[in-house]
């Protein structure tokens, strides 16, 4: 761990778990979004309506909100090489249930449970986080999100003309059929393939499993204040899918649901005062404490950044075909790989968004990347179907470098906060990725898409003030070994 080069055509050591880990998290990606290029077949072969497909967008996230916090808790218990391995070869089960559903309540049923496939990401950046030092921490996060993030530009790409191979109305079936197959062999390869840490290290694990610790009284309110905008989501979500919304639900139906979400809140609520009231019971030693305030504009930071993405890559396909199918002849294959170059930018923005944190502050980079991110989405807004086709992939690309930058500056953070508990930070701060998805697509849902991406500019606009309170990771941060000695880990 102590290699200050970072050898990328190396198949040993933390590049060979880096390189297998991005690609477990490809993998995930390519499973969770391949629904989104093959839409215009779906829509065919089913006879969906408009609204039923903008369903289907928002039930792909809302599983991922509390599927992110409960994977951020098993991978701190049971370490990523169990976890990842395990979520790869569970999420093959709905994938193959979307592929060979005949209705819209089965594939709306499908892919709400896919939705947990999305947890992959926490998993990864625990492990990467074990085998990487403090200065290579945000590169290696920005590599491992960024290159397996492009797994929802790869399904864009190749799936398509992989239905077409295929060919006839159920192409469709079989390219998504395969992504299940895919995701079932390789949670065997993984399993086989990882350790947790490097030989000799340490897998630190929280004290208890529940809810997150936290180190004042303060933090302990700010806590269950964050929790509630993702039960709120998901009240949302509900109200969404209920008679007021596209009835998919009954009346009676989405009022247990709503009775369930304050259950599980208060019950939620409980676990947190129980989890840290002995922790709190005396104050607690400076060495070991941690600002909450880190992870909660973090939280923020991964809404408007990954949500926005999220939200982006999943219309973007539809979007390019409804703009340009008249004027520019833009076929629904066409529209799929205009629309990837979002998603491709992963390869090298979120990679870049983590080395620059790391050469030249996570603070500073993190409020230039949000700057480029409002002015990317403003000019997207402007896109209609006069413009060049050039131009508009040109401005998506642009407006993606920020957003994935951002992405990888948020991710080279969060395994600074706490070592213990990245899982469940991590977890927290997805979580809120998927917060921003839901949200950004219920106003997609009602509004045109250039007032969908000055939605996203002008919530993008508060979280700037929000980064300039955030503390640059300095110093060390301390974690207490099995036999009771502290260990000083760099963060700076």
């Amino acid at each position: 761990m102590s290699d200050s080069k970072l050898n990328l055509f190396s198949f040993t050591g933390k590049t060979k778990i880096l390189h297998l880990t991005w690609l477990a998290f490809f993998i995930s990606f390519f499973v969770w979004f391949n629904h989104a290029p093959l839409l215009i077949a779906i829509k065919g072969t089913l006879g969906l309506t408009d609204q039923q497909i903008k369903t289907l967008l928002i039930l792909n996230v809302a599983l991922t909100i509390p599927a992110r916090i409960i994977v951020g808790m098993l991978v701190d218990k049971f370490g990523p090489k169990r976890t990842f391995s395990t979520l790869l070869a569970i999420g093959s089960i709905p994938c193959f249930m979307f592929a060979m559903a005949e209705t819209f309540e089965r594939l709306a049923l499908a892919r709400f449970l896919l939705g947990f496939v999305g947890a992959g990401f926490v998993i990864g950046i625990r492990m990467i986080g074990e085998w990487f030092p403090a200065k290579q921490v945000g590169v290696a996060e920005g590599i491992y999100g960024g290159w397996g993030n492009f797994g929802s530009a790869a399904a864009a790409m190749s799936l398509p003309t992989l239905a077409l191979a295929f060919g006839g109305d159920d192409g469709w079936r079989y390219a998504i059929g395969l992504t299940g197959v895919i995701a079932l062999i390789y949670s065997v390869v993984y399993f086989f393939s990882v350790t947790d840490t490097p030989k000799g290290s340490t897998y630190f694990k929280p004290k208890r499993i529940g809810a997150m610790e936290v180190t004042s009284r303060g933090d302990l309110y700010f806590y269950i204040l964050m929790s509630i905008p993702m039960y709120a989501t998901l009240a949302l979500l509900t109200w969404k899918l209920s008679p007021s919304g596209v009835n998919l639900l009954e009346a009676a139906t989405a009022q247990f649901i709503y009775a369930a979400l304050v259950v599980l809140f208060i019950y939620n609520v409980y676990k947190i005062f129980h989890i840290n009231n002995e922790i709190l019971k005396q104050p607690v030693a400076e060495i070991h404490r941690y600002k909450f305030k880190q992870v909660a504009i973090l939280d923020l930071a991964y809404m408007v950044t990954f949500g926005s993405e999220l939200a982006v890559v999943s219309m973007l396909p539809l979007f390019f075909y409804n703009t340009f199918s008249e004027t520019h002849g833009v076929t629904a294959v066409m529209a799929g790989l205009l629309a990837s170059g979002f998603a491709f930018m992963n390869l090298i923005a979120r990679p870049g968004g983590g080395l620059i944190s790391d050469k030249f502050g996570r603070k500073k980079s993190l409020t230039i990347f949000l700057l480029g991110l409002i002015a990317g989405y403003f000019t997207m807004s402007q896109i209609e179907s006069s413009w060049s086709l050039t131009l508009a992939v040109a401005v998506t690309m642009m407006c993606s470098f920020f957003v994935q930058a951002g992405e990888g500056a948020v991710f080279a953070m969060v395994p600074l906060v706490k070592r213990r508990m990245t899982g469940q930070i991590a977890g927290m701060v997805g979580a809120y990725g998927n917060v921003g998805a839901v949200l950004f697509l219920t106003v997609l849902s009602f509004v045109s898409a250039d007032i969908f991406f000055l939605t996203i500019a002008g919530f993008a606009l508060f979280v700037l003030i929000a980064i300039q309170f955030i503390d640059e990771p300095k110093g060390h941060m301390a974690e207490v070994l099995p036999d009771g000695t502290v260990e000083m880990i760099e963060v700076s």
